[in-house]
């Protein structure tokens, strides 16, 4: 998504198309706050089976377009393509366990687009080089 906004801004383009309503949740966690819960579960033996590591965020398509849109500084319309399916409708962890156990995320969704696009600006996908990325 972060790609086809670069490449709409660049191309002056009015709009870019989303798929579906915009309407579905979904939970997004940085990978380096993953890999510090990951330090922090080897740190901090438990003799739990299961720990779901996550923000207990949601946010929907609509407004991670929206977020998007900012950190890319595209100025164009969205257009949501209900023709498109939306796929599931929520996509939550319960991370209370890791939680309870002194543990939070530290990078907002936000910080953690803008490192994103800062890095995809100084890549190659970003001076024209041939990528493939999947929605």
């Amino acid at each position: 998504m972060m790609r086809r906004f670069h490449e709409a801004k660049s191309r002056n383009e009015g709009n870019v198309a989303i798929w579906g309503s915009g309407e579905p949740l979904r939970e997004f966690i940085n990978s380096k706050d993953l890999a510090r819960a990951c330090i922090f579960l080897m740190q901090n033996q438990t003799n739990i089976d299961l720990i779901n590591v996550g923000t207990s965020e949601e946010v929907s398509i609509k407004e991670l377009a929206v977020l998007i849109k900012k950190v890319v500084g595209f100025s164009g319309d969205l257009i949501f393509d209900r023709s498109k399916p939306d796929g599931m409708q929520r996509k939550l962890l319960d991370s209370s366990r890791i939680f309870e156990m002194g543990w939070r995320p530290s990078i907002t969704l936000e910080t953690g687009l803008r490192e994103l696009y800062e890095t995809f600006l100084t890549s190659k996908a970003a001076r024209g080089l041939s990528i493939h990325v999947r929605n």
